[in-house]
């Protein structure tokens, strides 16, 4: 098992991601935090949270999207990946959906004015 728990692949893809950005674990301080929302007690007594910081950019990520410390550990790297990219100008996977969208608008916008 990685150091992650998720399926090998993803796991070598956040790092593969990760090498190619330039952003080593060394640059990434991590602290775990409380949650909050559904889980009950479970979630008033442990740290499952992740904020990450990437001292040489300043970006800041927080996740608690999950029960597990260690998906919300990977989640929160896919998040400051994710951020670092937008921060340099290189298009993210979401961004490049959004502008799928708005091209298939402007096209129906001007279909329908014909």
């Amino acid at each position: 098992m990685g150091k992650f728990p998720v399926t090998e692949k993803k796991e070598k893809e956040l790092l593969e991601e990760m090498q190619k950005l330039g952003i080593k674990e060394s640059d990434i301080e991590e602290k775990f935090i409380k949650c909050s929302g559904h889980g009950g007690q479970k979630l008033n007594k442990t740290s499952t949270g992740v904020y990450l910081k990437h001292i040489p950019s300043a970006i800041e990520v927080k996740c608690t999207k999950e029960r597990s410390q260690g998906l919300n550990r990977f989640f929160a790297r896919r998040m400051l990946v994710e951020k670092i990219k937008e921060f340099i100008g290189i298009p993210t996977k979401k961004q490049i959906e959004i502008e799928k969208i708005r091209k298939k608008k402007v096209k129906k916008q001007r279909n329908s004015q014909l």
